[in-house]
C-alpha cells in the first residue's frame, strides 16, 4: 500500500478520498487554490498546500505544479479524483514518468476511451451493441449530409474529445445540420482544446444506465452491477439510482457480464464506468467510456458495501482483484443520489455566494466540501452537496432522499432542491418511468 497520496482535485470528491485514506492508514495530501483555502476538510488531511491562484487552469490544472508539489512533499502516488485531470493521458504518463503511481488505469486506456469515435470502435470490434453513427466528419457540407442521411434523423451531433453533455446538440432535419454542427465544434474546441466531431443516432427517449467495473493490474475485470442516470438536465445528470428501476436483473448480469469479458480481454486495470443508453425496446447501445471514479460512485457502495475508492486504490498499489473483492458483489436495497447546485431553481444559472447558513440533514450520507461560511466560487463546478439515501425499496429510499432535501438549511446562495423535489415527487419518477428527457417533461408541466 502506497504511504502517501496527493490528492489532485478539490471539494467533495477530494474529501471523499481523505476519507478512504483514513481507512487504508495512508497519509492524505491536499492541494488547494486561494479561493478554496477555508475548505473544512482541508484540516481532516495529514497535509494541506497551496496550488494557485482561485482559476483552475493556475491551480488544479497546472500540471507541473502538481507533480512539483508531489515531489516535494514526497507522495508516492497522485488520486486525481473526477473532472481536472483525472482522465488526461499526458498528464497521467508525466506521473509515472516521475516515479509515482497514478491512481487510475494506465494511460493508453484512457486515452483510447477518451477518444469517443475510438471507444465506439472498440466497443464495436468486441461484440459490445453500438448505435448507428459516424466516423469524425469534416466540414464540407456535402459529406456532412451523406453522412446524416445514412444514419437518418433526428441524430445528435457530439465531441469526439469530450464528454459531460458539452457540444452534445440535437438534430432533427437537415436544415439545422450545418449550424449544429459549427456551434458543437466551436464549444469542443474551448471545452476540450479538440474541435473534432461525430455523429451518432439519437434515440428519443433512452434510459441512460451504466456499468461500475473494477480491474486489477493483470487486466482481470469485473462488474459491480449498474447505475441508472436517467434524470438529466441538458445532458447533465442530476439524480442517479442503484439499481436500475424494472430492468429485469438476468438482462442487467448477462450485460454486466458481456462488458466485463470484454474489459478483461483488452487488459483494463483500474475501475471504471462503461455508460449505455437503453431504447424504449430494452435495447441496449454503448454510449461511452469514463476510466475514472464516477460522481455518483456512492450509490453503488450503498447497495454493494464496497468502498470503490479505498478499492481504486488498493487496485492501483498492484492488490488483486481476488483480495479487492474477495467474495462476488450482492446488491441490497436501492440507493438514490441527488446533485444539489447552487443555482436559480428556475433559470438553472449559477448562484455564486457564501453559505451563511449550510447545515446539512442529520443520518443521511452527505458528500460535500464545503461548510458554514464557505463561498461557492464562480470558478468551479456550481455542486454544493451530493445527497444519498439507501432503503429496502426504492420508495423508501426516495422517500428518505426527498425527507433529506427538506431538512437542509442553505443561505446565501439560492440551491436546485425545490427542482429536485419537483422530480423525486413527480408521478412519474415514482412509478420508475425514468428517461433522459423526463426532468425537462416534467419541469415543463
Amino acid at each position: 500500500m502506497f504511504e502517501s497520496i496527493l490528492i489532485a482535485n478539490r471539494g467533495a470528491v477530494a474529501a471523499r478520498i481523505v476519507r478512504a485514506c483514513k481507512v487504508l492508514g495512508v497519509r492524505s495530501i491536499c492541494v488547494y487554490s486561494e479561493a478554496d483555502a477555508d475548505l473544512p476538510f482541508l484540516k481532516e488531511a495529514d497535509e494541506a498546500h497551496e496550488i494557485g491562484p482561485g482559476p483552475a487552469p493556475q491551480s488544479y490544472l497546472d500540471q507541473e505544479k502538481v507533480l512539483a508539489l508531489a515531489a516535494k512533499v514526497g507522495a508516492r502516488a497522485i488520486h486525481p479524483g473526477y473532472g481536472f485531470l483525472s482522465e488526461n493521458a499526458d498528464f497521467a504518463e508525466k506521473v509515472i514518468e516521475r516515479g509515482i503511481a497514478f491512481v487510475g488505469p494506465s494511460p493508453r486506456f484512457i486515452r483510447a476511451m477518451g477518444h469517443k469515435t475510438r471507444a465506439r470502435d472498440l466497443a464495436a470490434e468486441r461484440g459490445l451493441p453500438v448505435a448507428p453513427g459516424t466516423q469524425l466528419v469534416s466540414d464540407n457540407i456535402d459529406d456532412l449530409l451523406a453522412a446524416a442521411r445514412t444514419i437518418g434523423y433526428p441524430l445528435m451531433v457530439k465531441p469526439a474529445g469530450g464528454g459531460g453533455g458539452i457540444g452534445m446538440l440535437p438534430v432533427h432535419d437537415e436544415s439545422q445540420l450545418a449550424a449544429a454542427v459549427e456551434r458543437s465544434r466551436s464549444m469542443a474546441q474551448r471545452g476540450f482544446a479538440n474541435a473534432e466531431i461525430y455523429l451518432e443516432k439519437l434515440m428519443r427517449t433512452p434510459r441512460h444506465i451504466e456499468f461500475q467495473v473494477v480491474g486489477d493490474r493483470a487486466g482481470n475485470v469485473r462488474h459491480v452491477f449498474e447505475r441508472d442516470c436517467s434524470a438529466q438536465r441538458r445532458n447533465q445528470k442530476i439524480i442517479e439510482e442503484a439499481v436500475a428501476p424494472g430492468v429485469p436483473r438476468d438482462v442487467i448480469e448477462a450485460l454486466g457480464e458481456k462488458i466485463a469479458r470484454v474489459l478483461t480481454d483488452i487488459g483494463y486495470d483500474n475501475i471504471g464506468t462503461v455508460e449505455m443508453l437503453m431504447d424504449a425496446d430494452g435495447t441496449f447501445s454503448f454510449l461511452e467510456m469514463n476510466t475514472r471514479l464516477q460522481v455518483e460512485h456512492g450509490v453503488t457502495e450503498e447497495v454493494t458495501g464496497i468502498d470503490l475508492v479505498a478499492s481504486q486504490i488498493r487496485l492501483a498499489a498492484g492488490e488483486p482483484i481476488d483480495a479487492v473483492l474477495p467474495v462476488p458483489p450482492k446488491v441490497s436495497g436501492h440507493a438514490v443520489q441527488a446533485r444539489v447546485y447552487a443555482e436559480d431553481p428556475k433559470r438553472f444559472l449559477p448562484s455564486p455566494g457564501v453559505l451563511s447558513t449550510f447545515r446539512v440533514p442529520e443520518g443521511i450520507r452527505v458528500e460535500t466540501g464545503y461548510g458554514e461560511g464557505c463561498r461557492i466560487s464562480t470558478f468551479y463546478d456550481p455542486l454544493v452537496a451530493k445527497v444519498i439515501a439507501h432503503g429496502a425499496t426504492r420508495a423508501a429510499a426516495t422517500e428518505r432522499l426527498s425527507a433529506a432535501l427538506d431538512a437542509f438549511v442553505i443561505e446565501g446562495v439560492k440551491t436546485n432542491i425545490p427542482a429536485l423535489q419537483t422530480i423525486l415527487r413527480s408521478q412519474a419518477f415514482r412509478d420508475g418511468q425514468v428517461h433522459t428527457g423526463l426532468v425537462g417533461e416534467v419541469m415543463a408541466a
